[in-house]
């Protein structure tokens, strides 16, 4: 990296902390800051010792977020995007590593909410038979607001639609062999009117599209200086259990649930505020959900916490779907953002935990462990990973495969024993 290169990173990163000591009141922004603030320094900081028993299976992606495996054995990557309107679903052969298109034009814009742009838009996937849900975040349906840490709805988003679900419905066939579907801004509005689109790839493959869930981009925040003052949504997961979807909002620290016939939502929990045990930043910080995955009947939740990232106060939480009572699983982690559990070869329950920075101010990469019981002690495979966001794993091969948001990548590692 040359020496331009590396002071315009250091000058960034300065403006990043400046930003987040006055804005320490700001709540809208909780994990955009955290993935802004290793963007710029993390792919100099990795350290020649670390664990990284990796290679790269695809690259030059548009910010991959999540990741999961379809009953093909594809992988369908949820992609935040590049600028306005240019979220995609990806299709990704993990073993010829050709990428195709599934869906393009989805709903994303430039969010700067956080002190400089980040992508948001595509941010969580679930599949269910051939239909496939894909979670929408908050885009630039908000913007900063005239005082430090407040903001104001933005009257011209980039979509109608952002912060919402969106169902979709393909064929397997379409799957195999489809060129990619493009969503245009009439599509978008038509989805808002409530209606069901049938798009055409002009080669023969259909996908069913609609708008089953549209969040509040915004929810008032009232201050005495700003009455007006408002926190914005982020929609950042997404499981499917039963008749109902559950999406973690990282912005607004809460479970909604999503009835899948009629599309009503409602909010199964919220998160409480965690103790910060730093004395820099405010006394409580966020909880920051941002990965549900069904175990057991009930739901494992991670909790990213918000700034100043506390190193060993993030965790696993584990959620009762009916009631939204949660209780610690697995503690001790640093800025976690996704978690498996995964069957051993014995049909024991295990755990794999990925941290998107061990130590975000100390500009760290992300890890991944192994817990073979909650309680631990946890094993490193892997502390190489940056920015990593999401990951999958192929139970018949050990393959795991983990995005890396501002990379652009998917990195897989092997995982013996499962």
């Amino acid at each position: 990296m040359t020496s331009k290169a590396l002071a315009l990173i250091q000058l960034r990163s300065r403006s990043i902390m400046k930003y987040l000591k006055h804005n320490l009141a700001s709540t809208a922004i909780r994990l955009l800051i955290a993935l802004a603030v290793l963007l710029t320094f993390a792919l100099t900081r990795v350290s020649v010792k670390a664990q990284c028993p990796t290679t790269v299976l695809a690259s030059d992606l548009r910010a991959p977020t999540k990741i999961i495996l379809s009953q093909n054995g594809n992988l369908l990557v949820a992609e935040q995007g590049n600028g306005p309107n240019t979220g995609r679903i990806s299709i990704l052969d993990p073993n010829s590593r050709e990428r195709r298109t599934l869906l393009d034009g989805l709903p994303s814009a430039i969010n700067n909410l956080g002190g400089f742009p980040a992508p948001s838009g595509p941010s969580g996937l679930a599949m269910r038979g051939r239909t496939l849900f894909i979670v929408i975040g908050v885009g630039d349906a908000a913007l900063l607001g005239p005082l430090p840490g407040t903001e104001v709805p933005n009257p011209n988003p980039s979509s109608p639609i952002l912060s919402s679900v969106l169902e979709v419905h393909f064929s397997a066939n379409a799957e195999k062999t489809a060129s990619g579907f493009t969503l245009t801004e009439a599509d978008q509005i038509a989805l808002q009117s409530g209606a069901e689109l049938v798009l055409d790839n002009g080669k023969g493959d259909k996908l069913t599209i609609k708008l089953l869930a549209d969040f509040p981009n915004v929810v008032p925040a009232p201050r005495p200086d700003l009455p007006d003052n408002t926190v914005s949504s982020n929609p950042f997961g997404v499981a499917v259990n039963n008749n109902l979807l559950y999406v973690v909002d990282a912005s607004l620290n809460r479970i909604w649930t999503v009835e899948l016939s009629t599309g009503a939502t409602a909010i199964l929990t919220t998160f409480a505020p965690l103790t910060n045990p730093f004395p820099l930043g405010p006394p409580a910080i966020d909880a920051v959900p941002d990965s549900i995955h069904l175990f057991g009947g009930q739901f494992l939740v991670t909790l990213l916490t918000g700034f100043p990232f506390p190193p060993d106060e993030a965790q696993v939480r584990i959620v009762d779907p009916r009631t939204g009572d949660n209780q610690p699983f697995i503690s001790g982690l640093t800025s976690a953002i996704d978690v498996l559990p995964v069957k051993t070869l014995e049909g024991g329950d295990e755990f794999l935990t990925l941290e998107f920075s061990t130590n975000q101010l100390a500009q760290a990469p992300g890890r991944l462990q192994r817990f073979t019981s909650p309680g631990g002690p946890p094993a490193v495979i892997a502390n190489c990973l940056i920015t990593p966001t999401s990951m999958a794993l192929d139970p018949k091969t050990g393959r795991l495969f983990v995005t890396e948001i501002f990379t652009g990548r998917i990195i897989e590692v092997i995982v013996a024993g499962v």
